[in-house]
């Protein structure tokens, strides 16, 4: 049996799609239909079955998948030791979400493919959580720890958050003193039914019901409070991308949240993945607490 038909395997069950999975190989659909249909000739029994939704696993794909994810740990071990002398090259999949991805991965990604030169880093920004059992990552960034799963987790660091808005918006407003004067202004958060973890519902920490503009994005909320359109729930690690913003209230709301390492149980197996998951880890933390440090301390109470 061809390793390589196993890889294509592979990528088509965790994509359930032939496009999909052409799209992670880099190879057409038609490619990659041919190779499945040898590879379902060599073992004698279909392995997918299509359905309006994609490429299901028949119980005879399911049982190739464990063999087949034994191989690619073989494979990826054996291309590591031969490229143990040349330093760490190749890609790197992060899935983070998008606080983590616009405001702290770019400068971690600078210092590791200064550090490996060799090294291709991807940073997918969603605004849900990175399916690491299908492969979306190599690994992932989270706000909590998952509870499912064969999964390593690793807390990475706790960060802080706080009510913010725009200086030349509270220049036009009463000062906020306490959070009854937040009654009419106006709220800037996270589309409610789209908060893909408990841990982003943030307005209920200023006692306001309905935000009066909302995303799922969290660099689009940050936006809209450096424009001047309201306030909103910020990352202090975030404030230095955005002069103007003044953080208000912070005696009476303030938030810590953690941010988690998640990667596939497997994995552990690759030392490749290890060494690059702790100098994520270090980058991470190291870049929180120093764009945390370079906040002024804000005034107890209001604006």
């Amino acid at each position: 049996m061809d390793w390589d038909d196993l890889r294509i395997f592979l990528a088509v069950a965790r994509t359930e799609s032939l496009s999909g999975a052409g799209r992670r190989l880099a190879m057409d659909a038609s490619t990659v239909g041919r190779r499945i249909a040898r590879l379902e000739a060599a073992v004698g029994a279909a392995l997918f079955l299509k359905t309006p939704q994609g490429y299901a696993l028949t119980a005879e794909g399911a049982r190739l998948v464990a063999p087949s994810e034994a191989a690619e740990l073989a494979a990826t071990a054996a291309s590591e030791a031969v490229r143990a002398e040349a330093g760490i090259t190749g890609q790197l999949r992060i899935g983070a979400p998008d606080g983590c991805a616009n405001y702290l991965l770019p400068q971690v990604a600078r210092d590791l493919c200064d550090a490996h030169p060799g090294l291709e880093v991807q940073i997918v920004a969603l605004p849900r959580v990175v399916n690491l059992t299908r492969r979306e990552a190599d690994m992932a960034i989270a706000v909590s720890p998952p509870d499912t799963g064969r999964l390593l987790v690793q807390r990475l660091v706790d960060y802080q958050l706080h009510l913010a808005g725009h200086r030349d918006y509270l220049a036009r407003h009463p000062p906020l003193r306490d959070l009854a004067d937040l009654k009419g202004h106006r709220m800037i958060s996270y589309i409610p039914d789209m908060i893909f973890d408990r841990e982003l519902d943030y307005l209920s920490a200023t006692g306001m019901e309905v935000a009066q503009i909302s995303s799922n994005s969290v660099a689009v909320q940050m936006q809209a409070v450096r424009a001047g359109a309201g306030l909103g729930i910020v990352h202090d690690f975030a404030v230095p991308f955005a002069p103007g913003l003044q953080r208000i209230l912070t005696d009476r709301i303030a938030l810590r949240r953690s941010f988690w390492l998640i990667r596939h149980a497997d994995d552990r197996a690759s030392r490749r993945l290890s060494l690059l998951a702790d100098a994520l880890a270090q980058g991470i933390r190291a870049e929180v607490l120093r764009l945390e440090g370079l906040l002024a301390p804000c005034p107890v109470g209001g604006t």
